[in-house]
């Protein structure tokens, strides 16, 4: 591992590495863990979500599964997902059932939601940017921008809450519900907002001076942010430390996982990979 600092401690547990838990993907996305512990992704391009537990490794869980990309687990244990075939954001019933919760906004399609995050009381957070993709019929932006959203926790409301990115990607918020982390990819910044209970965000601030595809929170108030890798920054901004994945051009998204919530699981293009770490992901279903 390499530390951008030698006054903060590691994140990663003492003699620990990182380890291949299995490979043969396309483009592994959207890793989330559910309460058992046990950490959901994607293997976008084979239409497909994967399920990885400690007893029994890898099976899939769903497919076809609308071209999944980010994900993340409500309190009732379903499973959010941004499903990229129809530019759609689903509800995914343990069973494997799909409820669809949104598909347009102001009478347009979604450009294509790409990250997502639930908030305690239900109500969510997602990320609409455009990225062409090769089973779409159309090649123009349906939206008038790329923009991030909140849908209420009724499903009632879909508002626009931030439309000043250049192109949002990774989401996540604290687990008190009152601050949102929001990547923007191209105009390689990381932010973070005051979240009202209306959904409305305000006090935009930088969180870290680098953008990200997917990221997560440690009880530390860590930021993980993924790219060539991993980088981790702490609460003021500053980056503490950096976890390369060898042999993969590009590492998507990160997830804490396990029993105990102290392993990391990282996707990275064709492969699935965990370290264990001395401290606990915040953000996962309990």
């Amino acid at each position: 591992m390499e530390h951008a600092t030698e006054n903060a401690p590691s994140v990663i547990a003492r003699g620990a590495g990182l380890h291949k838990l299995a490979g043969g993907f396309d483009f592994t996305e959207g890793p989330t863990c559910n309460a058992n512990g046990d950490v959901f992704f994607t293997d976008q391009p084979n239409d497909r979500i994967l399920k990885w537990s400690a007893e029994g490794g890898l099976s899939t869980f769903l497919q076809p599964a609308g071209r999944a990309n980010g994900m993340c687990f409500d309190a009732a244990g379903h499973l959010i997902a941004c499903a990229d075939a129809k530019n759609e954001l689903w509800s995914i019933a343990p069973d494997g059932g799909v409820r669809v919760l949104v598909s347009e906004y102001a009478g347009q399609r979604l450009n294509g939601p790409n990250d997502v995050w639930v908030r305690p009381d239900g109500g969510l957070y997602f990320t609409d940017p455009f990225y062409q993709r090769s089973w779409w019929t159309h090649d123009t932006m349906p939206q008038d921008g790329q923009h991030v959203y909140f849908l209420s926790a009724d499903r009632r409301q879909l508002v626009r809450v931030a439309d000043d990115l250049v192109k949002p990607n990774g989401i996540i918020g604290t687990p008190d519900g009152r601050t949102l982390y929001v990547a923007d990819i191209d105009g390689d910044k990381t932010y973070r907002y005051d979240i009202a209970a209306d959904g409305s965000l305000s006090g935009k601030r930088l969180a870290a001076n680098l953008g990200s595809d997917g990221m997560t929170l440690d009880t530390d108030g860590n930021l993980y942010l993924t790219g060539e890798g991993v980088m981790v920054f702490d609460p003021t901004g500053r980056e503490i430390e950096r976890i390369p994945v060898p042999d993969e051009q590009w590492t998507a998204n990160v997830s804490f996982g396990g029993s105990d919530r102290r392993m990391l699981f990282i996707t990275a293009s064709r492969g699935l990979y965990a370290v264990r770490t001395r401290v606990r992901g915040a953000n996962e279903a309990k």
